[in-house]
């Protein structure tokens, strides 16, 4: 093992990654360095986060992970979740529009249609807005463009309004006239760049062979709140440091590596991995890498709150069917969707058959009201327009409000371009890398990707060059 010394700031779901990838506890290798990870929080996870409401375990942060991305899904596995995963019992959503639930339209990439047939079937679309859709637009598109403005010149707005906008929505709680193509959607730039049909592109994109048949999410028995669970014993298995309530006060540098002040104590370190929010690695680079903290300070966030409600099934008059809804702003909600939680996860529904838990989701880029309102005032506008939505009348016996206020990071137009330039700062540095979701996405693979690269970027430690000449040393070593 080599004797470097990496401390990884922040116990969110990429700093346990970067933690796991750096002492070996993830992919069987060697370790690459001796591992320090604090957390000023007292849990681990991030937005990952277990508990329970009405005496079940559930999720009161993420529940499910992209596996159409092998990162997390990698990552559970190396852990030992291997047999923990399993995928939705049901993924048929509906969309509360137009004073309905409809459902949501098959054939479509993040709420772009590619099978105007499902789309007319659905009546998300009024009839205006779906004759729209049948003529497309023409638009130039460039290195990047807002996703909402693309697809508004090219099928009308009515598609960005009820179909991306909440499909954006529950991934960004953002706004689709804001962010970027380039960075949220990727896969739909070359169709963008193409000058076809934008429909005929996204149908043949949904119906590539390693995407049909294949399941989109992925959970795990008890919860993702499992999960980092799961990372950090591995971690402490392989020999690395895991401590909480150990807030950084300080990030230097220093001709021998980084000087961290954590939890009162000093913490020397050959480099580090900056695994926390935007704001808080712009305040510990301001003094050394002050380029990169400009740029951090101009990353925004969104605010958010989830209302996990548990019923007994026998006070319901009907359960809920499908897996949930979404809701789109311009119906002036103040929900944003709600996930029928025991119908979507069959461990939850075979671990307490008696009760039905739901939650629903609220807050939004420059829209987080909701989150001011006490936890009493959410579980109630949440009764409400649940029973606009889905006829509920039932009380909930428990509930449980979990609140996210800097949680989504946004990605508008240009937004790779800020990430370039604040990696190519840091790389500046020396022995220096950052990780998360203001970087390479928001999803669970996308942060796990982006510590696997962080850890990628430091296979040699190194400090920058000085009048004495420079000085490296090499994890593995």
């Amino acid at each position: 093992m080599s004797d470097a010394h990496v401390v990884v700031i922040g116990g969110g779901i990429a700093g346990l990654a970067a933690a796991a990838f750096l002492s070996g506890a993830a992919g069987g290798g060697p370790a690459r360095a001796r591992v320090t990870l604090v957390e000023a929080s007292g849990r681990l996870g991030g937005k990952l986060r277990g508990g329970e409401v009405g005496g079940v375990r559930v999720d009161l942060g993420a529940e499910s992970m992209l596996a159409r991305r092998p990162e997390a899904v990698e990552l559970a596995r190396a852990v030992g979740l291997a047999q923990a995963l399993e995928p939705p019992t049901t993924a048929k959503a509906a969309i509360w529009t137009r004073g309905a639930l409809r459902p949501l339209p098959g054939g479509q990439v993040m709420g772009v249609p590619g099978d105007l047939e499902a789309l007319a079937a659905s009546r998300v679309l009024s009839a205006e807005g779906l004759e729209r859709a049948r003529h497309e637009g023409v638009t130039e598109v460039g290195d990047d463009v807002a996703i909402g403005r693309y697809v508004a010149d090219r099928l009308g707005r009515e598609v960005v309004d009820r179909l991306v906008e909440p499909l954006l929505g529950g991934v960004y709680a953002g706004r689709a006239d804001e962010i970027s193509l380039r960075a949220a959607v990727p896969q739909l730039l070359p169709i963008a760049r193409g000058g076809g049909s934008l429909v005929e592109g996204v149908h043949a994109l949904a119906s590539r062979p390693q995407i049909v048949g294949t399941p989109v999410f992925q959970g795990l028995r008890g919860g993702l709140g499992t999960l980092p669970e799961a990372v950090a014993a591995a971690c402490a298995k392989a020999g690395a440091d895991i401590r909480t309530e150990t807030a950084v006060d300080e990030l230097r540098r220093t001709p021998e590596g980084w000087r961290v002040v954590a939890g009162g104590e000093v913490l020397a370190a050959d480099a580090v991995v900056l695994a926390v929010p935007a704001p808080a690695a712009a305040r510990l680079l301001r003094t050394d890498v002050p380029a990169a903290a400009a740029e951090l300070d101009a990353v925004e966030y969104a605010g958010t709150a989830l209302v996990t409600l548990a019923f007994r099934r026998a006070d319901l008059a009907e359960v809920p069917s499908g897996s949930g809804f979404l809701v789109p702003p311009v119906d002036g909600r103040r929900i944003k969707a709600s996930t029928f939680s025991s119908n979507k996860w069959g461990w939850l529904e075979r671990s307490a058959p008696d009760a039905f838990l739901l939650r629903t989701s609220l807050g939004r880029h420059r829209e987080e009201q909701a989150l001011a309102l006490a936890d009493e005032e959410l579980v109630a506008l949440s009764l409400a327009e649940l029973g606009e939505a889905i006829g509920l009348t039932a009380r909930p016996y428990d509930s449980a409000v979990s609140r996210f206020e800097a949680g989504l990071p946004q990605y508008p137009v240009g937004h790779l371009d800020r990430v370039a330039r604040i990696r190519t700062a840091v790389a500046g540095a020396g022995g220096l890398a950052v990780c998360g979701a203001a970087y390479d996405g928001v999803g669970i693979p996308a942060c796990i990707a982006s510590a696997a690269a962080a850890v990628a970027a430091l296979d040699r430690l190194s400090t920058p060059e000085t009048g004495e000449g420079s000085t490296e040393r090499t994890m593995g070593a």
